[in-house]
């Protein structure tokens, strides 16, 4: 597929949230569509002790990140970041232009405190629907699926919310 849609971005790093959420939902494969999926190497750690079949597709790579810089420092601290969030933003940094795929509110905000764009588990999905790798139906089924199948947390009202706007399309 190459680029994303919207932003011409080929580079994703990924946090464990969305790989072991995807997984759980069985659309890990979403990613292959991305140029290159890294993955640091404190968040492959955390997602082998979860959801190691998750690791298994070719296309993730597994990178040591950088240290962090003096700005992803003060922002990492500013929104308590784990160790893994902190990699992620620093191999973003490292390949500029790069999307950060992440499920934690502060990690996300501690992205676009340095400019990075970021999505979740939702947001993945969505764009498979967008560039036609799933239809409407089978979106509409994971998305559905995310309270029984899924350890993600997210409101029932915002769930609800964008299931009802997915189905409006």
């Amino acid at each position: 597929m190459g680029k994303t849609e919207s932003s011409g971005q080929t580079v994703v790093v990924a946090d464990a949230g969305p790989l072991i959420h995807l997984d759980e939902l069985g659309a890990i494969d979403v990613l292959a569509d991305f140029t290159r999926v890294l993955v640091p190497v404190t968040v492959w750690d955390e997602v082998n002790r979860h959801r190691p079949d998750a690791l298994r597709l070719p296309f993730l790579e597994k990178l040591d990140a950088p240290p962090p810089g003096h700005e992803l420092h003060a922002i990492g601290r500013l929104y308590t970041l784990h160790h893994g969030e902190w990699q992620a933003l620093a191999l973003c940094a490292q390949f500029p232009g790069s999307r950060l795929l992440t499920d934690d509110t502060a990690a996300r905000l501690a992205a676009k405190a340095l400019n990075i764009a970021a999505s979740g588990t939702i947001g993945i999905l969505l764009r498979a629907m967008r560039c036609g790798r799933h239809d409407k139906t089978q979106t509409l089924a994971l998305l559905k699926a995310i309270p029984a199948q899924s350890s993600l947390h997210i409101r029932a009202s915002l769930l609800e919310q964008i299931i009802a706007e997915v189905s409006a399309q």
